[in-house]
């Protein structure tokens, strides 16, 4: 069996950086894949360069690679979406603005996955607003697939927490287990160490982050290391000069591994942003949201049953209200009911292939161009 992959914005520097990851059978083990490549024209001839460096690897799992500027190409019967590509939020812009942007992006993703896609496609969204582009996505697919086969990614985040913990500890990262990420792929999101997570020792023993360390360390789980996983991604500009696409990459590679390959090991939790129909902690229904998962089979379920405190209802709170007012922004352009009266001028929306910190995207080196066969759909 080939599994197809499709990866939009492949030319941009997560892309880039993601490609040899599911090639060489880092997620697919030694399952052979056939990449579908998709960006817009103008950024063709880049990604085959992309194309050819791919092959000169020489990965015993990849069979194939299509480069193509065609979504309806790009998804035909694809198993595997990522999509990367997206508009970033550029500087004076407000985040409505990149709402209303990404929407008629997504819109146009979420079209062809629907008209080509195979039925059971698992998708995970990277662009930013990522929770909310989700969203906007599973949205005009809901017909035919399944909202559960959607995911953003707040891997990302949740990669950010354990390597915190783990430099502050001085453990290695692989025994920092169950933070959770609620909420928002924003600097609303919570980073939550105390209600689940624990250290495995060297013998293999869990213990509980909340009753084994000092009280140094609980306020500090409490107060800067929150602080610092909000903005990790606008720290990394600041001092990178441009946004994570290496971080972002792995995690998009391993949130794939850990939901659709290996499953989470017994006891584990991972941080998932997903369709959340269920109301899951008290929740607004109809958004997508950051929840502990266990993964089992290539499917997630949102891990209940856990106590939280005030605090963390309180930020949880704040994360949801955010993700309703995108929804409402988003709604507004994508439900008959709600439309507008809108411009012609949307039709000619750029898109770049971005990073992930979309607040935040490294312009510099995008490809700006102006939107056209990608998005002819809208």
């Amino acid at each position: 069996m080939t599994i197809k992959i499709a990866v939009s914005g492949a030319a941009g520097q997560i892309g880039y950086a993601l490609l040899p990851h599911l090639a060489n059978g880092h997620v697919f083990g030694h399952e052979q894949v056939e990449l579908r490549l998709l960006e817009i024209p103008q950024a063709l001839k880049s990604l085959a360069g992309t194309r050819y460096e791919l092959l000169d690897c020489a990965f015993p799992t990849l069979s194939d690679v299509i480069c193509t500027a065609d979504p309806l190409e790009a998804f035909d019967n694809a198993d595997v979406v990522v999509l990367v590509g997206g508009f970033p939020r550029l500087k004076g812009m407000q985040r409505k603005d990149l709402i209303t942007r990404n929407t008629s992006i997504f819109t146009s993703m979420g079209q062809a996955l629907n008209d080509v896609a195979a039925s059971d496609v698992k998708v995970l969204v990277v662009a930013n607003p990522a929770n909310t582009n989700c969203l906007v996505t599973l949205k005009e697919c809901s017909s035919r697939i399944n909202p559960k086969n959607f995911c953003a990614l707040t891997y990302l985040d949740h990669q950010r927490a354990k390597g915190q913990i783990a430099q502050r500890l001085g453990v290695s990262a692989n025994k920092v287990k169950n933070v959770t990420i609620w909420g928002n792929h924003s600097e609303t999101l919570y980073p939550d160490a105390l209600t689940d997570g624990y250290l495995v020792d060297e013998v293999g023993n869990k213990m509980p982050l909340k009753s084994t360390l000092s009280a140094e360390d609980v306020d500090w789980l409490k107060g800067a290391f929150v602080s610092t996983v909000q903005n990790r991604g606008k720290k990394v500009i600041e001092i990178r000069g441009s946004s994570s696409a290496m971080s972002a990459a792995i995690s998009a590679a391993d949130c794939l591994k850990k939901w659709l390959v290996t499953g989470t090991q017994d006891g584990e939790t991972i941080s998932m942003a997903v369709y959340n129909d269920q109301g899951y902690y008290g929740i607004a229904k109809d958004i997508v949201f950051s929840f502990p998962c266990v993964c089992k089979n290539g499917e997630w379920i949102v891990k209940e049953g856990l106590t939280l405190s005030k605090l963390a209802y309180e930020r949880l709170e704040i994360s949801q209200n955010e993700l309703l007012e995108e929804r409402e922004a988003a709604l507004e352009l994508i439900e008959p009911k709600l439309k507008r009266s809108i411009s012609t001028s949307s039709s000619t929306i750029s898109m770049m292939s971005t990073a992930s910190e979309g607040s935040l995207s490294d312009v510099k080196s995008s490809s700006v161009v102006e939107r056209n066969a990608i998005l002819s759909k809208i």
